[in-house]
């Protein structure tokens, strides 16, 4: 794998909003089919994306839409694959406070970091500088699993 040309990272900076997070997916998207993922493959990192970006909003914002995400998307060199960075300015997430639940249960809440964990193959959340969370998710793309 080659890679993308040397454009990197992309940055993208939305609004705490739902209707910005189609534009992150197709970018997410983007890169994850230049990189050399598989269709399965993408739609994980996508789908993980998206959730991750859906707890954003409703968690460290409690809902409220115009406050800042910023998104850093980049690949990775020394094992092939895809990093991706979301930082917050909100309430923060202290690490160890959750934790993801398995798809059993009736109860709401922790299916979108299950997710997450499920399908991508590193996460680490961290207190920002200055305030926030961010949280950073890395899907390695396997030989088996890449695009013909």
């Amino acid at each position: 794998m080659t890679g993308p040309p040397d454009e990197r990272p992309i940055r993208l900076t939305i609004f705490s909003s739902p209707a910005h997070l189609a534009v992150v997916r197709g970018a997410v998207e983007g890169l994850c089919r230049r990189i050399g993922f598989d269709d399965e493959c993408v739609t994980h990192v996508v789908m993980s994306v998206d959730e991750a970006l859906s707890n954003v909003i409703r968690h460290a914002y409690a809902g409220a839409e115009g406050e800042p995400i910023e998104i850093e998307l980049d690949w990775t060199d020394a094992q092939p694959g895809v990093r991706i960075c979301i930082r917050d300015r909100g309430q923060p997430v202290e690490p160890g406070s959750f934790g993801p639940r398995g798809p059993g249960g009736l109860r709401p809440g922790g299916l979108g970091l299950h997710i997450m964990t499920e399908c991508m193959d590193h996460l680490d959340y961290r207190p920002a500088e200055g305030g926030g969370t961010v949280l950073t998710m890395i899907k390695r793309l396997e030989p088996a699993r890449r695009r013909p």
